[in-house]
């Protein structure tokens, strides 16, 4: 369950807002300063906060500023006026998006699902290396082109792998052969080597005789490119 903070002096909006937010599945904690928002940043982890810019002890973009200050958790402010000044304010200094008051509810509801999708896809490319069309999820250890899975060996895995983590890069083969020792303890040879490259390029070029992932790099080595 996705946990928002939502800090507003008006209790009538955190109370109408904190109980749409929760029948819509999200876990809710709200406060109505400043103060007592810091603490609960210090002390708690949120996957997302919604910001009153004016509160009575101070304002949303010093919650911000302490937000970002030591985590990428994404800002909604929820701002009185829209002026260009407030909002150019609020997302420079990192906030996601802004809605003026008074808002309409489900608006609020489609910009924190938009917000809160667009860091999971942001979390998740950044366990992605992308080699043109072909996709390699390091989390998970799959590779995909065009959305479809390729089957690999823990050894072809690992030799794409160092490949791609040094795109455009020349890799010679001992630095090859050093980034795919089996570490079970069987000896990774040159011949062998030159099997697995045979091997990868079947699987994931589309005209394996003239590679464009894996390319060979005469009398010095191998790189990968899109």
């Amino acid at each position: 369950m996705q946990k928002i903070l939502l800090v507003e002096d008006d209790k009538t909006i955190v109370m109408g807002l904190s109980y749409s937010l929760r029948r819509e599945g999200y876990e809710v904690e709200s406060c109505y300063d400043a103060a007592t928002a810091l603490k609960m940043i210090e002390s708690c982890h949120f996957d997302l906060s919604i910001l009153d810019l004016s509160l009575p002890d101070g304002n949303g973009y010093d919650i911000c500023r302490a937000i970002k200050a030591h985590t990428n958790t994404p800002v909604i402010f929820l701002t009185a006026c829209d002026e260009e000044v407030n909002v150019v304010m609020g997302l420079d200094m990192g906030a996601d998006d802004y809605i003026t008051k008074p808002f309409r509810l489900r608006e609020l509801l489609s910009r924190i699902r938009t917000v809160l999708r667009r860091v999971g896809q942001d979390e998740e490319d950044k366990n992605e290396i992308r080699l043109g069309e072909i996709i390699i999820h390091t989390k998970k250890a799959k590779v995909k082109r065009n959305n479809i899975e390729i089957p690999l060996t823990a050894l072809e895995y690992r030799l794409l792998l160092a490949l791609a983590t040094n795109k455009d890069q020349i890799l010679t083969r001992s630095q090859l052969l050093e980034g795919i020792w089996d570490i079970g303890g069987d000896f990774v040879n040159d011949n062998t080597l030159t099997v697995y490259i045979k091997r990868l390029r079947e699987k994931i070029e589309n005209d394996p005789q003239n590679p464009i992932h894996i390319q060979t790099v005469r009398g010095l080595g191998y790189k990968a490119g899109d």
